[in-house]
This record gives C-alpha cells, structure tokens and sequence, in this order.
C-alpha cells in the first residue's frame, strides 16, 4: 500500500508540473491560432505522462532497459499526439474562417449562406444564430426602406397640402390689405378655419413625432368604454350631421379598461372622422364595443365601399391616404397612423378588414385587472 502511494505521489508530481508549465504556455499564446493551443494541450498530456514516468522510475531505481523501453513508447505516443491535435487544430481553424467569410459577406449587406461540409457542434450553433442574425437584419433593413419611403412620402404630401391652405391665406390677406375685398368678414373667417387647420397638421404632426420617439406620456386610469365611446359619438355628431351620416353605437358594452382618456378619446375620435368622411350620405357609422378572449375590442364599422386588398397593409402607414384623399379635408394622412401609435403604446393593437360595403376598423385592447 505504501509502494503504490509513493508511486501516486511521484507521478502527480511530475504530472502537475507538467501541467503548470502547459497552463503559462496557454496563456502565453491564448491569442495565437488553435492549432497552436490543441498542441501544446496534446503535449501537456504526453509530457506529463512522461514527467511521471520518470519520476517513478528514478524513485523505483528502474533498469535503463526498462526505461528507454518506456521513454520511446511515450515519445512515439506524442508524436501520434502533436499530430492528431495539428491536424485537429487546422481543420477547425479552417471551417472558422470560411464562417467568417460568410459572416463577413452578411454584414456587408448580403445574406448570410453557411458553408457547406461538416463542422463542429458549437460552430453550427454559431452557424444557425448567425442565419437568424441575418434574417433579422434583412427585416430590419426592409423596414428601414419601408419608413423612409414613407418619409418621404409624408414630405411630399405635407409640402403640397401646407403650400394650398398658405397660397390662399396669403391671397386673402393681400386682398384684405388692399381693401378690394368684397366680403372682409367672409373673408377673416376663411382665415380662421384655415388657420385651425393648420394648427391641427402641426398637432398631429407632434403628436406622431412623440409617438416614433418612444415619448409619449400616459397617465393611465380606470374608464368605461361606454363612457368614451358615447363622448367620442357626441363630438363627431356635428360631423355626421353635415354629411348627412348616422351614427350608431348601440352594441358598446359598459366594460372596463385602464387607458389614458384623453389618447383614447383621440383615437376613437379619428377613427369616427374618417368614416365619416369616407361614408356616402344617407350612410351609417356604427361603433361597437365589447370583450373577447383577446381583450377588449372597439370596432367602428362604415360604408366606403371597402379598401382594395393592396392597400390593406398600408392604411396604418404614417402618410398613407389612399388614392381618392388628394384634396381637404382628407388631412395628411396622420389620423391612422396617430391610431396605431396611440394603441400600441397601450399595449393593444390596431386592424382593419372589409366588410360588405364597407370596412371595419377594430382596437383590441388589454382587459382591466
């Protein structure tokens, strides 16, 4: 038992001095390729096991036979070892780099495509997380197109309907200047119509601005639906009238939500405004509330005569106006947009579908604890 504890001893010792000189040779060279470190690894194991060989047989006084016998089995052991670990460390360094080239190729704006042949688990882990990687940023850079299309867009059409309210504005008031106006009184209230429009294109243009920002401030309270909906019907009642449009809100459930009023008044006041503009006279706008295992859902029904499929996916899109909303008093195309950004910023969502004869816009909301 003693023998074969000293024997222990020995070999350990030989072994862990092998082993802290390996561990400062990694450290030395932990930015050198991996070729080089799975060398030094595979030497680490040899070395020792060489160490401790000689060690027990200096101990035991071992017959030199005996030990060049022993000392040529563990050199020929590493070098099958170096061997193995050179040709180990090359084919992985070699299938790094090809993933690097690939990855190289994606981040330079092109897809990332993973090179062909077989490779270690952990690098077709990376392999996989750098194709999600890719797809992301492909997405990413789509939606990035889409806003500034959309920008632009928005410019444009800004820049037109700001120049017609301007160029009448500044007819009127050279014409109020000169005294050749026929009207003054007609013509000071003109002013002020277009004035407040403006005002409102500036309104929603810093609303939608704190929207894209992440900005937008909610104080949130416990409301009835029954009690928006019906202040909202009572605010565009004027509109409906002068468009010859009924209003229905008959099916508006009194359910609970947490909201900020004044956004949500917003939102629903949008929504009953566009519907009315875009409903013929005689037509109908109905509003609808009511809980769903999703939440709660607002839906305000109209008679346009429906969105094409096309236009669908862009009615929410910030400067979107479709084609027949060139002219005032279809606005900026910001209504919708201010919409989604209101509901999404309390954690709801926004949607809209044809229904026959028209379209129905519906707001899903989260319940109220």
């Amino acid at each position: 038992m003693r023998d074969a504890l000293l024997i222990a001893l020995y070999a350990f010792a030989g072994a862990a001095v092998t082993g802290l000189a390996g561990a400062c040779a990694l450290r030395l060279i932990r930015r050198r390729s991996l070729t080089a470190s799975l060398a030094v690894v595979a030497a680490v194991g040899v070395v020792a096991m060489l160490a401790g060989t000689l060690a027990v047989a200096w101990a035991m006084f071992l017959s030199p036979h005996d030990l060049s016998v022993v000392t040529t089995v563990v050199a020929m052991a590493a070098v099958v070892s170096l061997v193995t670990a050179l040709l180990l460390g090359r084919w992985v360094v070699a299938r790094s780099r090809e993933l690097a080239v690939a990855a190289r190729a994606f981040g330079d704006g092109g897809a990332f495509a993973a090179p062909g042949g077989p490779a270690t688990a952990e690098l077709e882990d990376l392999s996989r997380e750098l194709a999600a990687t890719s797809a992301r940023l492909a997405e990413s850079r789509n939606r990035e197109r889409a806003l500034e299309a959309s920008r632009r867009e928005l410019v444009a059409w800004i820049s037109h309907d700001l120049r017609t309210p301007l160029a009448g504005l500044r007819a009127m008031a050279e014409a109020l200047e000169d005294g050749v106006a026929a009207d003054p009184a007609r013509y000071l209230r003109q002013i002020r119509a277009e004035v407040e429009r403006l005002d409102g294109m500036v309104g929603d243009l810093f609303e939608l601005s704190r929207i894209h920002a992440g900005t937008l401030p909610l104080s949130l309270s416990r409301v009835s639906l029954y009690d928006l909906v019906g202040d909202a019907l009572a605010g565009a009642g004027p509109l409906a009238r002068e468009h010859g449009v009924r209003l229905v809100g008959e099916r508006v459930a009194p359910v609970p939500v947490e909201v900020d009023g004044r956004e949500m008044s917003r939102v629903l006041g949008n929504l009953l405004v566009n519907a009315i503009r875009r409903t013929p006279p005689d037509g109908t706008v109905a509003v609808a509330a009511e809980r769903t295992e999703d939440g709660v859902v607002v839906s305000v029904s109209d008679g346009c005569g429906g969105i094409p499929d096309a236009d669908l996916p862009r009615v929410f899109d910030t400067g979107w106006r479709g084609t027949d909303a060139r002219t005032p008093p279809a606005g900026a195309g910001l209504g919708l947009a201010i919409v989604r950004g209101i509901v999404e910023a309390h954690q709801g969502r926004a949607t809209v579908r044809n229904i026959p004869g028209g379209c129905r816009f519906e707001v899903t909301l989260p319940t109220a604890p």
